[in-house]
């Protein structure tokens, strides 16, 4: 297996002492009013070797409480009803930390100093390639587990 396609497979066991245990897959959830995006992120992901769960408002995402919660988000900034920064900020106020990858089609420097100021990990324009995802994702993910208490 070349370093490439090993580095894509992301770690699922981990030896501890004589034990290896199965470490979870991440979950990443999508959220984006546009199906095709949610369906070609979805594909990626998966191929990456996430689990994935797709949303089409920022709502449903709020109302899905059977799900566990997500590894990360990637998080559109316009929808209809609630848009990607006001669920950000509902997610800070309530205190759930987690790592959040924006992607919008229509970029301004304002919301993306508002949302990198309140803790995304990125902030990216659409169309967005695989790899840009892949990398933030990898990143959001690492940063993510550092900042963890040892042990949580």
């Amino acid at each position: 297996m070349s370093s490439h396609a090993a580095h894509r497979t992301l770690p699922l066991m981990m030896r501890r002492g004589s034990v290896i245990r199965m470490n979870p897959v991440p979950l990443v959830a999508v959220i984006d009013d546009d199906e095709a995006v949610q369906g070609a992120l979805s594909s990626l992901l998966r191929s990456l070797g996430y689990a994935v769960r797709c949303y089409g408002s920022a709502r449903e995402f709020l109302g899905d409480d059977a799900q566990p919660q997500p590894a990360c988000l990637i998080l559109d900034v316009q929808m209809p009803g609630m848009t990607g920064p006001e669920l950000q900020a509902v997610l800070v106020e309530s205190g759930r930390s987690i790592p959040i990858i924006f992607l919008t089609a229509f970029p301004t420097e304002v919301i993306r100093r508002q949302v990198m100021q309140a803790g995304a990990r990125a902030y990216l324009d659409k169309p967005v390639d695989g790899d840009t995802i892949e990398l933030q994702l990898m990143h959001a993910l690492v940063d993510e587990k550092a900042a963890r208490p040892r042990g949580a």
